[in-house]
């Protein structure tokens, strides 16, 4: 069943069709080290921003609802703060304390000389400076009583005799008042250039910009500002994450327009889904002694079956390809069924939920108790968002045949990405009883144990899965997560390293790369080892080019490393990878956070050493700041 996918901002899908939810993902693993390492979090409305040892930041949704990070400020800070922002806004109401000075009528403003090019070049400094001030004071007055067109002709008086970024950017207001976006921009620009850190001017232009649909200009300046104010502005930060998201939205649009609607994921990722059901024997009439003719519906079953037990990329394309043929030349008979199943498998893992929900349809139309249909079908709603609907799939397989050990499995994964752990942890245990061979059931109940608190417990159903499953290197590879999250650095190396050997000897040609990343994530957490880690995060794309997470971490060692333009190129690519849309705009929000950060040092740079001095507590705290396999 899927598992959940965290995501960066915001709102992203649930995950993926993978087997394993051990948060093998490397944006989970990333949201979660965020919310373990609050020195270099700031938790606002829900989004997690963080700073790494590079001076880069991310914007995280956290499926956990949390406090707010930031410390209430006292009456006396607020009232401090209310001061500052009220000196720098227009007026909006005149003063009402009698000790205060009154502030000047618009009308006296008329009494003034008059005010153009000529008259301001006969002005003395002082005469510029005191009628400067006058006319902004008027202007605030005018904005105050929402005479905007007043207000823009005073205020552009007072910067004819003294240019001022407040009065730039006081003037802007007016026009965003008036919604007149390209005065805005202009006007805010013009206050940026005489103060390159003046927040409110860059939050103006930033919305402005937003409302010409000019996405990566309006997320550009809102990240100045929050690094300016070191993300103490909600409205700021969440604006943020909702820019991330149109950026990545209208990028995504162009990835998946020229996605080739028949490629499938990384064999890791396939081989994954496929066994997260229990392996069956070739139905009756599709074995290998059978004679069929390629050219019959029945010899592309047989062919489509046989090509898939060879775990590999070409393995997985002959399959989805014979498949489609199977059924296109048809004379299927009491196969029909499987036929749909299986070609609606592949087009789930080609991105097509829309077709594969459509063949799965059909598959229980044509048999309605064949229950592995059922349960891909809710696989299928579950990766879409729709709990209520897989849940009802897996209760109409359950009504079909309630002694199924891969219901109760795939109802445990539903449980699990909820963080329902207690229900998880029975239906797993349910799926173990009526299969007691099925070692997905024993690691999922081992990590779900872990996941609630009980590590003795997790740790003995490991030791009994390493015990009756000595041969699966899987077990190997998540008993090594588990012991990566409790920084037991060297037994978990241990586990990797077998993890690998075990795969070499029994799947030389269909090799899982996750525990070659997941050690060089323990050799970076324990030694800060970065030559090694990227060299076994290389290892792993040479032996499956296409896996995203061997993709992701790559960024992320480049990132840690202050190597942000290379790591730009990795998340790209991870974007590239990603399988369906919601996965798309996730991978590029990643992109985008890192290319505007690029962009922020490059146009400003005298925020390049905050950005950095933001990120020296992260590298302060070593390697057990980065996101380890949890």
């Amino acid at each position: 069943m899927s598992q959940a996918a965290a995501a960066p901002p915001p709102m992203p899908p649930l995950g993926r069709p993978v087997a394993i939810p051990v948060e093998s993902s490397i944006w989970s693993r990333f949201t979660n080290w965020a919310s373990e390492n609050k020195a270099l979090v700031y938790t606002i409305a829900g989004v997690a921003v963080v700073v790494t040892s590079a001076g880069v930041v991310y914007y995280l949704n956290d499926a956990k609802p949390k406090p707010a990070a930031q410390p209430k400020l006292s009456k006396k800070e607020r009232r401090k703060r209310k001061e500052a922002e009220r000196q720098a806004e227009p007026s909006k109401s005149p003063t009402s304390s009698g000790e205060q000075p009154k502030a000047p009528t618009v009308e006296a403003a008329d009494e003034l000389p008059e005010i153009n090019e000529t008259t301001v070049a006969t002005f003395t400094d002082e005469q510029r400076r005191d009628y400067a001030l006058q006319l902004k004071n008027a202007g605030n007055k005018a904005y105050g009583s929402k005479d905007y067109n007043r207000a823009i002709d005073l205020y552009s008086k007072a910067i004819l005799c003294k240019p001022d970024s407040i009065f730039y950017s006081n003037r802007a207001a007016c026009y965003n008042a008036l919604s007149v976006w390209d005065k805005v921009v202009e006007d805010t620009t013009a206050a940026i250039s005489l103060d390159p850190t003046y927040v409110k001017a860059l939050n103006r232009r930033a919305n402005a910009y937003e409302h010409l649909s000019q996405f990566s200009e309006s997320l550009l300046d809102y990240t100045a500002s929050c690094i300016i104010d070191e993300f103490k502005t909600e409205s700021s930060t969440n604006a943020v994450e909702r820019l991330l998201k149109k950026v990545a939205e209208q990028k995504a649009d162009d990835i998946i327009k020229s996605k080739d609607p028949n490629k499938l994921p990384s064999p890791t990722f396939v081989s994954n889904y496929i066994q997260s059901f229990r392996a069956k024997p070739r139905p009756e009439g599709l074995e290998d002694d059978v004679e069929l003719d390629e050219s019959t519906g029945l010899g592309q079953l047989q062919l489509g079956l046989k090509a898939m037990e060879k775990r590999t990329h070409e393995g997985y394309e002959e399959a989805a390809n014979a498949f489609e043929k199977a059924l296109e030349y048809g004379d299927l008979g009491e196969h029909e069924a499987l036929a749909y199943n299986l070609r609606g498998t592949f087009r789930n893992l080609r991105g097509s939920q829309e077709q594969a929900l459509r063949d799965m349809d059909k598959s229980i139309e044509l048999d309605p108790t064949y229950t592995q249909s059922y349960v891909k079908r809710a696989s299928m709603h579950l990766e879409m968002g729709d709990r209520d609907s897989a849940a009802a799939d897996l209760e109409q397989a359950l009504k079909q045949n309630d002694s199924d050990p891969d219901i109760y499995y795939h109802r445990a994964q539903l449980h699990f990405i909820h963080g329902e752990f207690q229900d998880a942890a029975k239906d797993y245990q349910k799926s173990i009883d009526l299969d007691p061979s099925f070692i997905f059931s024993h690691i999922q109940l081992g990590v779900t144990q872990y996941k609630m608190g009980s590590v003795a417990s997790s740790m003995a159903t490991f030791r009994r899965c390493v015990k009756n499953f000595e041969k699966v290197p899987d077990v190997y590879n998540y008993y090594g997560e588990l012991l990566l999250d409790q920084a037991k650095y060297e037994e978990a190396i241990q586990k990797f390293d077998k993890a690998m050997e075990m795969e070499k000897q029994t799947k030389p040609m269909a090799m899982n790369v996750l525990p070659l990343i997941n050690k060089a994530l323990a050799l970076f957490q324990q030694k800060s080892e970065f030559s090694e880690a990227e060299k076994l995060c290389e290892k792993a794309l040479i032996i499956d080019p296409e896996c995203d997470i061997a993709v992701a971490t790559m960024a992320q060692l480049l990132l840690q490393q202050g190597k942000i333009t290379d790591a730009l190129k990795y998340f790209e690519r991870a974007a590239e990878l990603a399988r369906t849309p919601g996965e798309i705009i996730n991978a590029l929000s990643y992109a985008e956070a890192t290319r505007t950060q690029i962009q922020v040092q490059e146009k400003y740079p005298q925020l390049a050493a905050k950005l950095q001095g933001m990120g020296a507590g992260a590298a302060g705290m070593g390697a057990g700041a980065f996101p380890g396999g949890r």
